[in-house]
């Protein structure tokens, strides 16, 4: 109940979530990732839908490059952008085969992946 409703919010003010959810992306370090449901998994809330539509609505003020798809497949739309950022950070990635649509490269997971073991102190 100590949640504030959309009509007593201010209208600048982010949904609690959705704070949570931005602030977790601010902790991925460069060069590493987090797929949309380790951050749901870390605020042990909501889902990789949620995280996905916190991130498509509010994410341009934080890293959003690093909150990503569990397929490392890069952002429809954000792409060469991304791609920049990661290229940048020396994000390990993957090169794209001649088949691959495009022939963009996708995030290598296995060694991009951020477990968020480093937990600043008095996160809940």
């Amino acid at each position: 109940m100590g949640r504030m409703s959309d009509e007593s919010r201010p209208a600048d003010a982010l949904p609690e979530y959705a704070e949570r959810a931005l602030e977790a992306a601010e902790l991925i370090p460069p060069g590493r990732v987090m797929t949309y449901g380790d951050v749901a998994e870390w605020l042990e809330e909501g889902g990789p839908r949620q995280v996905g539509r916190v991130m498509a609505l509010y994410g341009g003020a934080v890293p959003w490059w690093r909150v990503v798809r569990a397929d490392g497949v890069l952002l429809p739309g954000h792409e060469l952008e991304a791609l920049d950022h990661y290229r940048a950070e020396g994000t390990p990635l993957k090169e794209a085969s001649r088949a691959t649509e495009g022939h963009l490269p996708r995030l290598d997971m296995r060694r991009a992946r951020w477990d968020g073991g480093e937990r600043t102190e008095g996160h809940t």
